[in-house]
């Protein structure tokens, strides 16, 4: 199969290739910074919003896989909007004019905002309630738009992304675990939170690839529990002495926010937003049209992303955002106060 993996250079992408090529795949990797990208796979370097970069990269390719994103933490609205909507329109026009197969579109559970229920099932309606959450939705409108015209394009939407090498905002939380500070939950921390594994993820792009026709598939662990119950076993894992703290809800995301807007702390709308709330796939439908299985749950992908983060605490790779760990701003003030914090919840 000759394969185009679209921001194959970031966190996912650069895992996602790497297992395309040991499948025995032809890989492209198409990425607008190619510093460090895979040397097993065809190096195009270009921008999503090329015409031209875009369809010298799809030409002869039988499957594309899309994951160019500008991340949540980009304050620009209009780049948010040319790289997610318009650059995806392009990539889709470009597919259809050459031939290809099939396009697997990496969305997010953004799309959804902070649901009215959960669990959220393949009928929920998506309701996006910042920036990059419309972004992402619009995104998906194109391709819907792209089947209605006749191309075969699989959707995955993966909840919050953890696995060896993910760091960003999760750098700050395992630097914290690893000197002895504690993490904070909002509120008591007691709503219940997915998250899904890398390798979960790419083997349901793969999947998705593989399945005839066009489909909308919500990915996540099937293994998880509260926002405390993550923490609190990530804790006892690192055996650091780390202990979950806990500040008010309301009056730490109007802070989160505060913060952010002056550039403080590395927060974005969706941090302050959901952190304190309730969000999980029904995940069934993937198990059942593609043949799925979560291989990770929540606690074994927490444990195993930071002792990657030990490991490599000191090599950092800064091609994408979600390679190097966001930087702390303010919150390395706050890491120095944590134990005046009240505690969260109790041991289990």
């Amino acid at each position: 199969m000759r394969s185009l993996v679209t921001g194959g250079n970031g966190y996912f992408g650069h895992l996602l290739v790497e297992r395309l090529v040991a499948a025995g795949d032809e890989v492209t990797v198409f990425d607008i910074d190619v510093t460090g990208a895979p040397s097993t796979a065809r190096i195009v370097q270009g921008d999503i919003r090329d015409a031209a970069a875009v369809r010298a990269a799809v030409d002869g390719i039988d499957v594309v896989y899309h994951n160019v994103a500008q991340v949540p933490l980009v304050r620009d609205p209009d780049l948010l909007r040319s790289v997610n909507v318009d650059g995806t329109r392009l990539l889709l026009d470009a597919c259809v004019d050459a031939g290809v197969a099939k396009v697997v579109h990496t969305s997010s559970s953004a799309v959804f905002g902070v649901p009215d229920e959960n669990p959220v099932l393949p009928t929920t309606i998506p309701k996006p309630q910042e920036v990059y959450g419309h972004a992402k939705l619009a995104a998906e409108w194109a391709c819907l738009r792209a089947v209605a015209d006749g191309l075969d394009v699989g959707i995955v939407r993966p909840r919050t992304i953890v696995g060896h090498g993910r760091l960003g905002i999760f750098g700050i939380l395992f630097d914290w675990i690893a000197d002895g500070a504690d993490p904070i939950v909002l509120g008591d921390g007691r709503n219940r939170y997915q998250f899904v594994h890398a390798d979960d993820l790419a083997d349901a792009c793969v999947r998705a690839a593989g399945h005839d026709g066009p489909g909308v598939y919500n990915v996540g662990t099937d293994r998880f529990g509260t926002m405390f119950q993550t923490l609190d076993a990530l804790c006892r894992h690192a055996g650091t002495g780390s202990r979950v703290r806990s500040l008010p809800a309301g009056p730490t995301a109007l802070a989160m926010r505060a913060s952010a807007a002056l550039r403080l702390t590395p927060f974005a709308p969706y941090h302050w937003l959901m952190y304190s709330k309730s969000m999980w796939f029904d995940v069934d439908h993937v198990c059942e049209e593609l043949g799925w299985r979560p291989r990770w749950s929540t606690d074994a992908m927490f444990a195993q992303s930071y002792d990657w983060f030990l490991a490599h605490r000191g090599d950092r790779d800064g091609a994408s955002p979600h390679r190097r760990p966001a930087r702390a701003g303010t919150l390395a003030l706050l890491k120095r106060m944590t134990r005046l914090l009240p505690a969260a919840g109790r041991r289990a």
